[in-house]
């Protein structure tokens, strides 16, 4: 939100917002809260309720674009670890203005569309019956790549891993997208994915001595990592969990959580008998410019009315990600996952995205703005 009140920072600079925050609608305020505030200093109206912001206090949709962030905040865990973020409420409240107003405009919906597949189908569906807009997901196809790493669409993927770290529920989606925003530009593009299982703890590493997933993959991607102690994943990471997805096209992508060995997220892939890899590298310092991009691309969306990426990846993640969290819960079962028959193909480009493969003094020039 604040990228979008004060403006982008950038490889080339700080780039002014073309769209204005016309209201906000906050549903809690913990002690930490800067909304208020925010909203204050750049008279923003803070609504009571959804449907007052979208209407900004009348009775018909009256604004241009709607951003749906729904994270953080006091809400219940489940048995599955699974944060019950209220996503599908706030879109159903969302879908009602606009079904009442006869009219529709583009949506952004940060992170995963929901934490379980009936909502997160109910969200996609019901965009495409309204004919809105939509686009969901993380920042992390929009970061950097260390050493740059983007495969031309129709590129003929082997094998793929992609490396996180911290829980399983938030930053397993993150790199369930890492993952997903390389092997779609597959050959024949996506195709969806037939099963997904779920390993733990000293299984995972006897899991790579049989064979089961790629350990040179895994080493490939974190070699690319700077941020990490000395020695072998193994002798750091005392409970790794990895996520094996089995797609329909045969092709098997793999997620491995690596917590107590890094802090930043990678890929490797084989390509022609060759495996390359790159680090998916974040600002984890301000002004946490790789949100910029992000939201380059949200805005975009608002001021053409066109996505610049497909939903259909966040989609089939959110989808992924419940069944791996299944598969731990059910006792580290296979799942199969005939609804995940989810295809579509990646755009060939963006127009928001890095020039670099690291942030640059640009990124800090004039942040945050001082008139």
């Amino acid at each position: 939100m604040t990228k979008f009140l004060k403006g982008f920072p950038t490889d080339e600079g700080l780039i002014s917002p073309r769209v204005g925050i016309a209201s906000m609608y906050i549903d809690q305020f913990p002690e930490n809260d800067i909304g208020r505030d925010l909203a204050t200093e750049h008279n923003v109206p803070i609504y009571p309720s959804i449907v007052k912001a979208l209407t900004l206090g009348g009775n018909e949709l009256a604004v241009d674009g709607v951003l749906l962030i729904g994270e953080h905040g006091d809400y219940a865990w489940n048995e599955k670890e699974q944060h019950l973020y209220p996503r599908k409420y706030f879109m159903e409240q969302i879908c009602g203005v606009f079904a009442k107003s006869r009219r529709v405009v583009p949506v952004y919906n940060d992170k995963h569309l929901s934490y379980n597949w009936h909502d997160a189908k109910w969200m996609y569906d019901r965009t495409k019956e309204l004919g809105i807009p939509f686009m969901s997901g993380s920042s992390l196809p929009l970061g950097w790549r260390n050493p740059w790493l983007e495969y031309e669409l129709e590129t003929q993927v082997e094998e793929a891993l992609a490396i996180g770290f911290s829980g399983l529920d938030i930053y397993g989606f993150h790199t369930l997208e890492t993952l997903q925003c390389m092997v779609e530009r597959r050959t024949g593009g996506e195709t969806g994915v037939t099963a997904v299982s779920c390993l733990e703890g000293d299984a995972v590493w006897q899991a790579a001595r049989d064979g089961l997933w790629p350990s040179e993959l895994a080493e490939a991607a974190c070699n690319q990592i700077e941020n990490k102690p000395e020695g072998k994943m193994e002798d750091h990471c005392q409970h790794p969990s990895l996520f094996i997805v089995e797609y329909n096209d045969g092709l098997k992508g793999y997620v491995l959580m690596l917590n107590g060995y890094v802090t930043d997220l990678a890929y490797a892939g084989v390509v022609d008998g060759q495996i390359k890899g790159t680090e998916f590298y974040l600002q984890n310092g301000s002004p946490h410019a790789h949100f910029s991009y992000l939201s380059l691309n949200i805005e975009e969306m608002f001021v053409t009315n066109t996505p610049t990426y497909p939903v259909e990846r966040t989609l089939l993640t959110s989808g992924v990600l419940e069944a791996a969290l299944d598969s731990r819960y059910q006792g580290y079962v296979r799942v199969e996952t005939p609804y995940l028959d989810i295809t579509y193909h990646s755009y060939a480009s963006l127009r928001w995205r890095p020039t670099g493969q690291r942030p640059t003094g640009a990124t800090l020039d004039l942040w945050p703005p001082t008139d």
